[in-house]
């Protein structure tokens, strides 16, 4: 038990951390997305930044609260006090998933690397929501231990962002790759890493909860 508490700190840690630095960066230190927007190319169409601006606030706010969401269901202390709000929790983290992909879905013909990261972010989205909605199905089913297994799978997706940027920074830092090609490489990398890394977690010991 202590271990696992000490694996939910961990997760916790990084969740906080990560979301904390989504809201900052994106609505206090670089609302108007210069950095990140003067890194676009290839684009097929036009942006209307004022569009595109409001519906990436949507998104940057819909993924941090199904990040956190996802993080209180996998609580096993708050699921002992109240299975009623880990139910709504779920609907909740089930909502922002949808608006997350729905928000990404308009943003992805303006992805970094043009059409062929386009097409790997739609792969994302729509795997996405069906792993989703296959855990929704599992728990409806009253198959409690594979409804757990589906939703380690589609809380991995809450860290896509972060694969991405990460994979990005490797490859255009590290290997010395251009920054366009390094993200398109970071889209692809992070599909393989979260169908991967969830699955081992399963096969091994599950995911840890407190």
């Amino acid at each position: 038990m202590g271990k696992r508490n000490l694996l939910y700190g961990m997760l916790s840690c990084i969740c906080i951390v990560f979301i904390l630095y989504a809201l900052i960066d994106n609505y206090v230190m670089d609302p108007e997305a210069k950095q990140f927007l003067s890194r676009k190319s290839g684009l097929s169409r036009e942006l209307k930044l004022p569009v595109w601006l409001k519906i990436m606030y949507l998104h940057v706010a819909f993924a941090c609260v199904a990040m956190a969401a996802g993080l209180l269901n996998f609580s096993n202390r708050i699921f002992e006090k109240s299975r009623t709000f880990h139910r709504l929790n779920g609907y909740i983290y089930l909502l922002s998933v949808l608006l997350v992909v729905l928000t990404s879905g308009y943003m992805a013909p303006y992805a970094t690397g043009g059409k062929i990261s386009s097409i790997g972010f739609n792969a994302l989205n729509m795997i996405w929501l069906l792993i989703t909605i296959t855990a929704l199905y599992q728990i409806k089913k009253k198959r409690v231990s594979q409804h757990r297994n589906w939703m380690i799978r589609s809380f991995a997706f809450c860290f896509t962002n972060m694969l991405i940027h990460l994979t990005t920074f490797l490859f255009h830092r590290g290997f010395g790759f251009n920054y366009t090609d390094s993200y398109t490489i970071g889209v692809y990398s992070s599909i393989v890493l979260l169908l991967v890394i969830p699955n081992l977690m399963i096969r091994t010991r599950g995911i840890v909860r407190q």
